[in-house]
């Protein structure tokens, strides 16, 4: 987005071609998850039919995002311009490999929590919003996944944070209320930042137009302050994805709302901060990317650290996941750092796609053991092993792939993050990255132990298992599965993607066919 500066930019910004039928597709997920929420809304009084709709409505956004996924592998870049205004006159939805798996898997989450939910909320929950706002937060995520202009990248944040804000106190309950506190004033803390950002990143280019900002960082390096710029996104960013130092706030919320609404912030919401992060700093920003390496491998290591060693000291399992969480974020950080050796960036991305499918599937497992053994602290659960060989083999696997142990996703997004790191010389990051898996390997075996492998208490009354829960935590399981047996397309679409990142030319000349005026 940019403003006209004479008659003649803005004559150039009136003339527009036609929007290919195609192109349509770009904004389609954002449209429908707007659309979807608002109907789901007014159905309010009719709770069963509310849910049938947001689950056949979430299994089309799958099948949306899977659509633009393919066209996209297929086509290259896609760009959708709004209102018929020209970029950078006008905002463009511009959709490369990256934002395209993005969504794809956040869309796949999101339809297995939203499944599990048929479960985990009540009538009640559900006339108190649950179904409107879940399909606001994937609007949010869609959005922000998908748009090509950093203000619109803002707004769609916005989103997020006023449709996260509603779910995380649904139910009303005095220890959400607290979490809700933490949860929206670093939020909020961190969005002010971002929107400061944008500012400056504007007073200096002039446009907020990612593919025009892209094309043009080169030319300004040597006066526009743009390490100054790249830190305070780097500090934004950090604080949506909970990195260290500002990390404190998710542990402390994702264990007091609805353990669905626990899984869809921890698949969904922190990979969002990473998303821009990446985004950001490595596409319109690499230089400086560069020269904050070294910090942000230093955050990196003690995130991956801090998380694993608060893993260790939990007893709350939701709290426990909460800091593998931040673990994870460490890992994808250290990718960030190690972007100028080529394999860092598409480790970074490979694990983010592996994590959202993972903490999902932890989360929900999270809600079974609660359901199965009682409650969520290790202290007073046991024998769910002999309940049930079934849920305890697709909680191993799930177990064994936060670990970062083969054959399972975890173990290639941290050969990759590994062997970047020893090639660039930062051997000390590759320590670190093995240390925390090591560490995160210890604090499931002591969870596998007390909740699974030692007998019940007294107290414990076995519960049925019901389709409903099961199923998605299966389906889940299986992706885990299969990203790690079969990992060849995945690792070459990470690579795809991060070369996009490195080199946008693609993305520039999908917004800009006829080159930048």
């Amino acid at each position: 987005m940019a403003a006209p500066t004479s008659a003649v930019d803005l004559s150039a910004a009136l003339v527009t071609a036609p929007v290919p039928l195609g192109h349509w597709l770009a904004i389609l997920p954002v449209v429908h998850c707007i659309t979807l929420g608002a109907v789901l809304l007014m159905l309010r009084a009719y709770p069963r039919l509310q849910a049938l709709l947001a689950i056949s409505g979430l299994a089309l956004l799958a099948l949306i995002d899977a659509a633009l996924l393919a066209k996209v592998v297929a086509q290259g870049p896609l760009t959708m311009v709004m209102g018929r205004w020209l970029p950078p006159f006008g905002i463009a939805f511009t959709i490369d490999l990256f934002g395209a798996l993005m969504a794809f898997t956040s869309a796949l989450a999101a339809l297995a929590a939203g499944i599990y939910a048929l479960t985990d909320i009540g009538d009640s929950g559900r006339r108190y919003g649950f179904f409107p706002l879940l399909m606001l937060l994937m609007a949010g995520v869609s959005g922000a996944f998908l748009t090509g202009d950093v203000f619109n990248l803002y707004v769609w944040f916005e989103v997020l944070l006023i449709s996260s804000f509603g779910l995380i106190i649904l139910g009303s309950e005095r220890q959400q209320i607290d979490g809700a506190l933490k949860y929206a004033v670093l939020n909020l803390i961190a969005t002010t930042l971002f929107l400061v950002g944008v500012g400056i990143l504007y007073a200096v280019f002039g446009t907020l137009n990612m593919a025009d900002i892209a094309a043009r960082a080169r030319d300004l390096r040597t006066t526009a302050p743009l390490m100054t710029l790249a830190s305070l996104f780097l500090l934004a960013f950090a604080m949506k994805a909970a990195a260290f130092p500002v990390n404190f706030w998710l542990p402390a919320a994702y264990h007091t709302p609805r353990i669905v609404v626990s899984a869809l912030f921890a698949g969904l919401l922190t990979k969002v901060g990473i998303y821009a992060l990446i985004r950001v700093v490595v596409m319109l920003l690499p230089v400086e990317r560069q020269e904050l390496s070294l910090l942000i491998a230093f955050i990196a290591a003690a995130t991956i650290l801090v998380g694993a060693l608060g893993a260790l000291a939990e007893n709350d399992i939701r709290r426990l996941f909460g800091y593998v969480v931040i673990s994870g974020i460490g890992n994808m950080l250290a990718g960030v750092a190690l972007g100028g050796t080529g394999g860092g960036i598409s480790g970074a991305v490979f694990y983010a796609l592996h994590s959202m499918v993972l903490m999902t599937a932890l989360y929900l497992a999270a809600g079974e053991i609660a359901r199965r053994g009682g409650g969520f602290l290790l202290s007073g659960l046991g024998g769910l092993y002999r309940q049930s060989g079934g849920f305890t083999a697709l909680s191993l696997v799930l177990f064994l792939a936060a670990c970062g142990l083969p054959p399972f996703s975890g173990f290639w997004p941290k050969v990759i993050l590994v062997k970047a790191a020893l090639d660039s010389g930062a051997w000390w990051l590759a320590a670190v990255i093995l240390a925390g898996g090591f560490l995160t390997t210890i604090a499931f075996g002591r969870l596998f132990l007390l909740a699974y492998w030692r007998p019940a208490p007294m107290a414990a009354k076995p519960a049925a298992a019901l389709w409903r829960a099961g199923l998605p935590l299966a389906a889940l399981t299986a992706l885990v599965v299969g990203f790690g047996i079969l990992p060849e397309q995945l690792l070459a679409l990470s690579q795809s993607a991060a070369a996009g990142l490195a080199d946008p030319e693609a993305y520039v000349h999908s917004v800009f066919p006829g080159g930048i005026r």
